[in-house]
């Protein structure tokens, strides 16, 4: 071979060691016949180690597995494969360069067939994409954390008051699509603002936590939803729940609240934290809709206040004739 000849070889040479991706030829038999520097430096095993040596042997765990497959249909149908990653993660064991331990790094993986003269081949090429899936996978993480607290109150950790309004918008349309049943509580801690006058602030906000919590506790099954309404105003929209239903768990809130002895001011009304409830039922006649079936709750709320607070009314439309 001439001087000039060799040269190609050298720079092909060169070019495959520069390569930032793994490339692995294959013959017929399935026999190594080029390992490039990549794979080298990912697998622990050099290109004189594995040249000659069936890759199927050399790697047990892809005998019968998807990769072999590839292999097989595109020697039989000289059409390339493609592994996908989502199904194929990493079905080499290769590593972070000069680690070849921890976690494997995360492949796109193509086989494209080919001739040379009478000979047939694969060329196996493994892209590295643990960076790009890992971005995606925080991507990912970030949105669903932005779509959470989007819909999450920041102090208390229960829902806010966008999530109960879309919340009892669908229960409202279910329930009137299925002539289904459906309640509203309406709850307001009595004399809050004495409670911060007295004791400032970020004790306001330490008890507004521990009522949000004792309150969503009392909330068991999953469609039920417990939300700051806004302030020291909170709600629940309750599903396929009647009214009886409803009066029933609202007295447990209420007696709940009562029982965490939480000291009040001295200005307050009691010397406990308590709750005063409003509940409002779903009726296809009357209260059919959101507005209506908040308007009703906030009725009854206000009426219990007005009752001496730490109690529990329930709309009856008797009160709509009285008004």
């Amino acid at each position: 071979m001439t001087e000039s000849a060799s040269v190609p070889h050298q720079l092909s040479a060169r070019v495959l060691g520069l390569a930032q991706l793994g490339m692995i030829v294959i013959d017929a038999d399935m026999h190594i016949v080029m390992w490039n520097q990549w794979m080298a430096s990912r697998s622990g095993k050099s290109a004189h180690r594995v040249l000659g040596q069936d890759l199927f042997d050399l790697y047990g765990e892809l005998r019968g597995q998807r990769l072999e497959q590839a292999v097989l249909s595109a020697l039989q149908s000289n059409l390339p494969q493609t592994l996908s990653p989502s199904l194929n993660p990493s079905p080499f064991p290769l590593y972070p360069a000069g680690s070849w331990g921890g976690e494997r790094v995360e492949q796109a993986v193509s086989v494209t067939p080919f001739n040379e003269g009478k000979e047939r081949f694969c060329l196996i090429e493994v892209s590295d994409i643990s960076t790009i899936v890992g971005r995606e996978r925080q991507l990912r993480s970030q949105a669903e954390a932005l779509r959470a607290q989007s819909y999450v109150d920041g102090l208390t950790g229960i829902a806010n008051r966008r999530h109960f309004d879309v919340a009892l918008d669908r229960e409202l349309r279910r329930a009137q699509r299925n002539d289904g049943q459906l309640s509203l509580l309406l709850m307001d801690i009595d004399s809050f603002k004495a409670y911060n006058d007295h004791f400032g602030h970020q004790q306001g906000d330490a008890c507004l936590t521990l009522v949000a919590e004792a309150f969503a506790s009392m909330l068991q099954r999953p469609a039920d939803l417990a939300a700051r309404y806004g302030g020291e105003e909170f709600a629940a929209v309750l599903p396929d729940t009647s009214g009886e239903q409803a009066a029933q768990l609202a007295e447990t809130i209420r007696a709940k609240i009562a029982s965490l002895n939480i000291s009040h001011a001295p200005a307050a009304t009691r010397p406990h934290v308590t709750m005063s409830i409003g509940v409002a039922t779903f009726d296809k006649d009357r209260l059919n809709e959101g507005a209506a079936m908040l308007a009703a709750a906030d009725s009854c709320l206000y009426a219990a206040k007005k009752a001496g607070r730490d109690c529990v009314i329930v709309y009856r439309h008797q009160q709509e004739n009285a008004a």
